[in-house]
């Protein structure tokens, strides 16, 4: 089937009340408790532009998104993550500095292939399923990151078009791409906004 990807928002003070090593599982317990209504969709409230609000004690500590275009698959992030290796050496020493700090900070593995996606002192060591795992500061970083590399990103149409489009396949032209890492930029803003930690995890 491929690897998946469901991605979360949560709680840095209700993530605190636990040790390091505990805070995912708590996490993974929550999201899987029936009284949530994540697992039926016609019990879904507050539905909007790809998040899903819980219900349920813990349902005011964390939120799920949903990415558009991608059912759940890991296969469009890790594909991202190939075009931008094919055209970062085509564009600006700046907008290719933002870019790679973002992209490895969530899915890229980076030019060395040695990208850490996983805060291990804020969430302890990487967990079983867990694809990457930023606490609050990271994900801080990442949302100011995020807004100064958006005014660069349409000069990349060219060299993207150029060097990265595949006639098929996933993230397969520009728009793809950057529609990618604008739901991207929606998840981190708004996990930045609340002091929220981001959780990707596979099942």
């Amino acid at each position: 089937m491929g690897l998946d990807i469901t991605v979360l928002i949560a709680d840095r003070s209700w993530l605190m009340q636990v040790p390091p090593r505990e805070r995912l599982p708590r996490l993974r317990d929550a999201w899987y408790a029936d009284e949530t209504g994540l697992w039926d969709h016609d019990a879904l409230t507050g539905e909007d532009e790809g998040w899903a609000w819980p219900q349920g004690p813990d349902g005011s500590h964390f939120a799920l998104y949903e990415f558009l275009h991608t059912l759940g698959s890991f296969k469009a992030h890790f594909w991202a993550g190939q075009r931008w290796e094919s055209v970062r050496g085509h564009v600006g020493p700046l907008p290719r500095a933002e870019l790679d700090a973002l992209l490895r900070g969530l899915f890229w593995d980076g030019p060395d292939g040695e990208a850490q996606h996983t805060d291990t002192a804020f969430f302890s060591e990487d967990g079983y399923g867990v694809l990457l795992a930023r606490s609050p500061e990271s994900v801080r970083d990442l949302a100011a990151t995020w807004e100064r590399a958006l005014p660069h990103l349409d000069r990349m149409r060219g060299p993207f078009a150029e060097h990265a489009a595949v006639p098929d396949g996933w993230v397969p032209d520009f728009d793809a791409f950057l529609d990618l890492l604008t739901q991207w930029g929606h998840v981190l803003t708004e996990a930045a906004r609340r002091g929220w930690c981001v959780v990707g995890v596979s099942e």
